[in-house]
């Protein structure tokens, strides 16, 4: 079936194509356009403004727009969440596993720190609007369908019985609503009716020139409750009449149309249907151009800011799908696309998650395809890496504000999260472990296996730290981020306790996400202190101790942070070379397994690095080796943007490059959404998720400017592939944004621009005895040694080497 349906898209893809102006080209190079309508959600096009979104499928006869907003959830709050273990019992498991009685440990273990989800829900889909278009829609040419991500707007445009037709979508943060202009260059061609196909029960009606729906968003898979949802859609023509049905909307013999959509839920929002009508109330009181402008300079405020070229090529001519097909068909080189690439993610973090979102992007960004949802991982927030990688380009890729909702999220999963500690782990502060909703669940998954990981609100508080790190914003670190990292570091402190056989401190029972391993030939998944608990109980200690020294409070805690760091036990290489998983050298139960939870120490942080632990490197390159090797490597979108990720800061360009091509070839689709294929994971066909979107263009960044070794170094891992290039606006460590060009992989000019007041590091390129360094473009000879240039600049100040 799934075969027909292919065979079907091409045939379509070939009328379409052949119907169309051969002259059909796009200048344009940041945007991805196509000479057909989508077919499938994969094949539609993404507009969002951080709180709505919609897929865009550019039909002819009907086109289809799917609707979203980030807080249609189904579920509720859940107070017995929780299994109560406490103290007392916590003790007797960990020392079945001190005991060495590994099977004992993991039964008991199974038995009190399991979760309970009886409510846990899942961020749904509306469904879709649907505008199907009268008479005249026949043999259709010169048809183009083109997302302009610089500016965020989506057109299409096709002539039609002798009319050109042409359609506009964007999707206004200022204004908080959807827009679609719909024209036709003559009078009286505009014959359509507006409707819904909605995936939710609803009680929908048409009156006047508004079609409305409403409802709650249940969904019983995931348990009760759901929020209550509105849904209203403006419709205005000046020179069409406009008559309703009992569920459309009916516009006869216009030339223009404006439709303004607003979606609202009661998610923290008890006046949602009062704001849905005020908000729609408000933007059709302006002109379409006057909300159009405010969108366009708002977007670009952010897109702007970042600039990337790695190269062009004639494929820079053809249409989005038609380039990536050929990439995928033949493994051409393309190095317009990764540049594209970049860029989209950036465009695609800013219309999923912005400074006033109510909510984080979560697995699928501000999208849905009714098919996570349906999943039995679902549509939520993954912390044993999907949600974070989810901003791993907010600070490089220089979109520090998109961060700010996964804050607001933190506070909240704060706040949940110190019941969950107290009652599963009788110990203050908070923890949240591998999956989280909106309804504050924060205590273990329903099975050990994969959801008895307690350090994962740890992992995804570290986003604070980063974001100072880059920032260097002391209000934010005071007032948003410190109160949140001393509660997680005061859970840990108590949290852990001293293994009576080595006298380190240790945490546990828990996994590794989400692996199990051997002994005797039987598998097991908890264990004391796997290695990601080590690393980010290290990061989360070390960054609460670096924050109370640069605000000067909390001495006697941070002295009480620096004794437990000393206690904390290394990381360790295991017999076969590579890193160890678990504290324990066991045996791999599945060494194709797709995460490596493992190698956090060597990104996102810097516990591993080539130049403090050269072994430790050296064995992460082979963990990475093996994993990458194993016969059947469970690889999914998110696991191999993890292996770009590696390789940038292991340096290997060579891999790095291949990983990167591997995953648009492998991991993405026609409208450049990376996916979990068919086939893995239970899921039956591809699925979209959000996390690679970001987490690649991410790995790109440090393959071309790195900071975290405590000097910034251009080009670390550099293709030959990208040997001629630029970029603007990436930003470093310390508060700064670079710019830098090369040529023949050489540094030719480079711009290091302080946001903040740093004292910065910076590696000499090889060719440095070439180049002019300036300061503020006065010549500049600060101290250099063994190869690293140090200069303290102040806000605004400008180092630059020419």
């Amino acid at each position: 079936m799934k075969d027909i349906f292919r065979l079907g898209f091409v045939l379509l893809t070939l009328f379409f194509t052949t119907s169309c102006n051969k002259e059909n080209t796009n200048t344009h190079k940041l945007s991805l356009w196509y000479q057909q309508p989508a077919q499938e959600w994969m094949q539609a096009t993404p507009v969002g403004n951080g709180r709505l979104g919609a897929m865009i499928y550019g039909g002819t006869e009907t086109e289809t727009i799917a609707l979203n907003e980030v807080t249609l959830w189904s579920g509720q709050y859940d107070e017995e969440q929780e299994i109560p273990c406490g103290k007392e019992m916590l003790g007797k498991i960990r020392q079945l596993f001190f005991d060495g009685k590994i099977e004992e440990g993991n039964q008991l273990g199974t038995q009190y720190l399991s979760g309970r989800p009886h409510s846990f829900g899942t961020n749904l889909p509306f469904g879709d609007l649907k505008i199907k278009f009268g008479n005249g829609h026949a043999g259709v040419t010169d048809y183009k369908r083109e997302l302009d991500i610089e500016k965020s707007i989506t057109t299409v445009t096709y002539n039609a019985s002798g009319v050109l037709y042409k359609r506009e979508y964007i999707c206004s943060n200022p204004d908080d609503v959807l827009l679609i202009k719909l024209t036709a260059d003559k009078k009286n061609a505009l014959d359509l009716e507006i409707g819904l196909d909605l995936l939710r029960e609803s009680a929908v009606s048409a009156s006047g020139n508004l079609l409305s729906f409403s409802g709650q968003a249940l969904f019983p898979n995931l348990g009760a409750g759901g929020v209550f949802y509105i849904g209203n859609i403006h419709v205005a023509s000046e020179d069409g009449n406009i008559s309703a049905t009992d569920n459309a909307l009916i516009v006869k013999n216009g030339n223009e149309v404006i439709i303004t959509i607003d979606l609202r839920t009661d998610y923290k929002s008890p006046a949602y249907k009062t704001l849905c009508e005020q908000t729609i109330l408000k933007a059709t009181q302006k002109t379409y151009e006057e909300i159009k402008a405010n969108h366009i300079n708002d977007h670009t405020n952010l897109f702007n800011r970042t600039e990337m070229y790695l190269g062009e090529s004639e494929l820079d001519k053809l249409p989005t799908d038609i380039r990536w097909k050929k990439l995928k068909d033949t493994g051409i080189d393309d190095p317009g696309l990764f540049s594209l690439f970049f860029q989209y993610g950036r465009y695609l973090l800013i219309s999923a998650s912005r400074e006033n979102s109510p909510l984080p992007a979560h697995l699928q960004g501000i999208w849905n395809d009714n098919l996570a949802c349906n999943m039995p991982w679902t549509c939520d927030y993954h912390l044993d890496i999907n949600t974070e990688q989810n901003y791993w380009l907010a600070n490089i890729g220089n979109l520090h504000e998109c961060h700010i909702p996964l804050f607001s999220y933190l506070e909240d999963l704060a706040h949940h999260g110190e019941k969950t500690a107290m009652k599963v782990y009788g110990s203050p502060g908070w923890t949240a472990h591998t999956v989280a909703n909106i309804w504050g669940y924060t205590a273990p998954g329903q099975s050990v296996t994969w959801g008895m990981f307690p350090t994962a609100g740890a992992w995804l508080a570290s986003h604070l730290w980063s974001h100072y790190t880059y920032t260097q914003d002391k209000e934010f670190l005071k007032n948003k981020a410190y109160p949140i990292l001393k509660k997680s570091a005061l859970f840990l402190m108590d949290y852990m306790v001293e293994d009576p056989n080595n006298g380190f401190l240790m945490t546990g029972p828990s996994i590794s996400p989400e692996n199990s391993f051997k002994v005797n030939g039987r598998e097991y998944a908890l264990s004391m202190t796997p290695t990601c608990d080590r690393v980010l109980v290290y990061e989360a200690l070390e960054s609460c101790i670096e924050a109370s020294k640069i605000l000067n409070i909390d001495a006697e805690f941070r002295r009480s942070m620096e004794a437990a760091l000393a206690k904390l036990p290394p990381i360790k290489i295991g017999k076969d070379g590579t890193i160890q998983e678990w504290f324990e050298d066991y045996e791999l139960a599945h060494p194709n397994h797709r995460h490596s939870s493992h190698l956090l120490a060597l990104y996102p942080y810097y516990q591993i690095s080539l130049d403090k632990t050269p072994e430790l490197a050296k064995a992460a390159e082979r963990s990475v080796y093996r994993q990458l090797n194993s016969e059947n490597w469970e690889d999914v979108e998110w696991s191999r943007a993890n292996m770009i990720c590696f390789y940038a800061r292991l340096k290997n360009a060579e891999e790095a490059y291949k990983n990167m091509k591997g995953l648009l070839i492998e991991f993405s689709r026609e409208n450049l959404f990376t996916m979990a294929p068919g086939g893995i994971a239970m899921a039956e066909s591809d699925i979209f998720e959000f996390d690679a979107n970001e987490a690649a263009p991410a790995a790109m960044a440090e393959m071309l400017i790195q900071s975290h070794e405590g000097y910034i170094e251009f080009l670390p891992t550099l293709p030959k592939e990208w040997n001629n290039g630029y970029f603007k606006g990436l930003c470093v460590r310390g508060g700064a944004e670079v710019d830098l060009k090369w040529s023949n992989g050489i540094v030719e000019n480079a711009k290091i621009k302080a946001t903040s007041d740093h004292s910065f590091s910076v590696k000499l390129p090889p060719n440095a005895a070439n180049l002019k360094i300036t300061k503020n473009g006065q010549a500049f000879e600060g101290e250099t040694k063994e190869g690293i240039l140090s200069c303290t600049l102040n806000k605004g100040d400008y180092l630059e080497f020419k």
